[in-house]
């Protein structure tokens, strides 16, 4: 944190070192490195810790003192750490990016595991807030050494001074931050408190809090982590826990998962959000390394597919980002996150082993997700797919359920096909499956592979119509007038006519359509408009492809009075306008044919409804 001017090197006239504009670079820490002010506080507890960790390393029986104080504009924190002596001061709080805690590879390695800073950036964060840091240190490495006092500007300058001895008798140091103009609010003391309990309530340390009013300092720590307190029920701990949960995000969970990985350095849990949320939502999540507060919105920790929970742990093995707001994503963070995800699943395949009553309540929030994992989890198909919930034509239920009186399944790719179909279905014993929410089309194909008994098929016109009561013979014969006007007026349209007797009675018309009726469609439409050569090619390619069907029910007394027209025209115009209400009613989208004929229906019908009974006929 020096201002310097440029002095050459000794042993290289050509080189000199560089400038440091202070201003500048708090400037950009707090608009690009830092995502707010607030973390200087954790910088202070930091540092603190840090300096309490190095002074265990030379006397494991020092004593602990951490205490955090805010008053009057000021803020702070003293602890009985390693200290400084005045070299130190001058080498590693006035210098950039120089940590205490390095020292070549080995020394880096050693400083992740047993320190909370990495990257030296030190005090420089708490300019941010100030605009004057104090700081008196005695070091506890070199007892003869005088405390020391450092005092640096937000210009860029600052001053190291040996005190008298006597001016500072236990080893440790005191850092003590004056706000500057405007951050006032941040050095406020109910501010200071609620961010150092946010940051470092995990922190291995005790640490107190002094607002100033004379009373007795209180905790800022709250050890040991709620998911490692022993309780005397496995209840008890729920409701802590849920009690946890509901102050940390808000919500009571569903349920809670362990998150233990001694090998990984992480212990937490997770919270089942007890609302469904969106499978392309990522959740915050919040981690601690070596008890200080790392981020609350990490959304890198665990897999895509387990975005219904919100996790929260301590590690010591992950590495943080340079602004320590976040975790990098290298080798041990897939690897943990892979190991969280096998931990979330063998959640999931406890609950349908041991509990169905909860895995049940789990899933009527949360289906989405679990069918997004079994897409790509053999084991965890097998296990959850007997128990996830489908809309089929006898109702929401699981498939194991479905299976049980439909070995033969037939499912639609869309959800308006299913609507259209389903009371059918159902009165006619015909097992459908509604394909058309997400992930349900892929695990339908892929049950076949965990149920070799049961035979799946996407849902065809033909399927339909066998199931359907044939009207009797007589009857058909005495209707074949009237089927043949009827497949006159749709030909057209490249869709048949057939009669059928089926449930419910209230539904006069059914269209039935299915893949290969689309492609043939498609194909005729491509060779009406097609050259000589394509229209020879594409001529070739016709075969007895199935076209759409409308299916006529004989039970509805409609289609009986409309086969009784004698008017040959007026019974067309009736055929067309049942055809447009039954392509409607399946909510598909209309071709240009379509809607021709739908309007030459209506106004048909209105012209044959206003027509006098007794007017002459149109000579046209």
């Amino acid at each position: 944190m020096t201002s310097a001017s440029p002095a050459a090197l000794p042993d290289d006239p050509g080189s000199n070192t560089f400038q440091v504009d202070l201003r500048g670079l708090v400037d950009l820490l707090s608009h690009h490195l830092y995502s707010s002010p607030r973390v200087y506080v954790r910088e202070l507890l930091q540092n603190a810790v840090d300096a309490v960790t190095a002074r265990h390393a030379v006397d494991p029986q020092a004593a602990v003192r951490i205490r955090l104080a805010a008053s009057g504009g000021r803020v702070t924190i003293e602890d009985s750490g390693i200290g400084l002596t005045a070299d130190e001061a001058h080498s590693l709080l006035a210098t950039i990016g120089r940590s205490s805690k390095r020292g070549g590879e080995h020394g880096l390695e050693t400083a992740r595991r047993e320190f909370l800073g990495q990257f030296g950036i030190g005090l420089l964060a708490c300019f941010v807030v100030a605009r004057r840091i104090r700081v008196t240190t005695r070091s506890a490495r070199d007892p003869q050494a005088a405390p020391v006092e450092w005092l640096a500007a937000d210009d860029g300058t600052y001053t190291v001074r040996e005190l008298p001895h006597d001016a500072r008798s236990e080893p440790g140091t005191t850092v003590e931050l004056e706000a500057r103009p405007g951050a006032e609010e941040w050095v406020a003391p109910a501010k200071v408190e609620q961010l150092a309990r946010d940051y470092g309530s995990l922190l291995p340390y005790d640490i107190t809090f002094d607002d100033g009013t004379g009373g007795e300092p209180r905790p800022v720590t709250d050890r040991p982590a709620v998911w490692d307190r022993p309780f005397p029920t496995p209840a008890a701990r729920r409701v802590a826990l849920a009690g946890h949960c509901s102050g940390l995000f808000g919500f009571t969970p569903l349920d809670t998962i362990d998150l233990d990985l001694p090998l990984a350095g992480v212990r937490g849990v997770a919270y089942v959000l007890p609302e469904p949320t969106s499978p392309a939502h990522r959740s915050g999540h919040r981690v601690h390394l070596k008890g200080m507060l790392l981020t609350d919105r990490a959304d890198n920790l665990l897999p895509d597919w387990a975005f219904f929970v919100r996790a929260v742990l301590d590690t010591d093995t992950l590495r943080p980002t340079a602004s320590r707001e976040n975790l990098y994503d290298d080798e041990t963070l897939a690897a943990v996150r892979e190991a969280l995800g096998a931990r979330i699943r063998a959640w999931l395949a406890e609950l349908a082993a041991s509990d169905p009553e909860r895995l049940a309540a789990f899933l009527g929030v949360h289906h989405l997700g679990v069918k997004s994992l079994a897409r790509h989890d053999p084991e965890l198909l097998g296990l959850m797919l007997p128990w996830l919930p489908f809309e089929t034509s006898a109702g929401s239920m699981s498939l194991q359920e479905f299976t049980a009186a439909h070995p033969e399944i037939h499912f639609t790719r869309s959800v308006e096909e299913f609507r259209q179909i389903a009371p059918i279905a159902a009165a006619h014993g015909l097992g459908v499956v509604n394909a058309g929410y997400t992930y349900d089309a892929d695990l339908l194909a892929l049950l076949p592979a965990v149920r070799p008994d049961l035979k799946v098929a996407e849902l065809d016109a033909g399927a339909v119509t066998e199931r359907l009561d044939p009207v009797p013979t007589a009857a058909e014969l005495a209707l074949a007038p009237f089927l043949s006007t009827a497949r006159s007026r749709l030909q057209a349209q490249g869709c048949d006519v057939v009669l059928r007797a089926f449930q419910p009675v209230s539904v006069p018309a059914l269209y039935l359509d299915d893949r290969q009726a689309r492609q043939e469609r498609d194909r005729t439409a491509a060779l009406d408009n097609a050259d000589s050569l394509w229209t020879g090619i594409l001529g070739a390619l016709r075969g007895s492809a199935p076209r759409a069907r409308l299916v006529l029910n004989h039970n509805n007394p409609l289609i009986r009075r409309i086969a009784s027209l004698p008017d040959e025209g007026l019974t067309g115009t009736a055929v067309e306008s049942l055809y447009g209400q039954a392509l409607l009613m399946s909510q598909r989208p209309l071709r240009a044919a379509d809607t021709a004929l739908l309007n030459r229906a209506f106004l048909g019908l209105l012209e044959w409804a206003t027509h006098p009974a007794d007017a002459p006929e149109d000579p046209q």
